[in-house]
């Protein structure tokens, strides 16, 4: 015989997952606004320009909106494939301690 499942159980997973999920979503885009530089702009300010973006429906405009935003990302790539290949800053960092000690 199989054993009965358990869907208030599986309701309560799938609520917390959700809840991780959007939490993840708003560390993000935190963390976009921070690497974009856009956190020294008041929120007033910020929270117009995204809605003036999201309000816009000029297919040519978000194109090229889009194309900046992903030329940011390639760069951010690029510059952070130059660092993995060399030695870290951490990495660094404990040998000079080693050899001061």
């Amino acid at each position: 015989m199989r054993k009965p499942r358990d869907i208030d159980a599986e309701l309560r997973a799938l609520a917390e997952k959700a809840k991780q999920l959007k939490e993840r979503r708003v560390q993000q885009l935190g963390e976009l606004v921070i690497a974009t530089g856009a956190d020294r702009i008041d929120a007033e300010t910020l929270a117009g320009a995204l809605l003036v973006i999201a309000e816009t429906s000029e297919a040519q405009r978000k194109e090229a909106w889009r194309k900046r935003g992903a030329a940011f990302f390639q760069s951010k790539s690029d510059k952070a494939g130059k660092r993995t290949r060399r030695e870290p800053d951490s990495a660094r960092q404990a040998d000079s301690g080693a050899a001061q000690a």
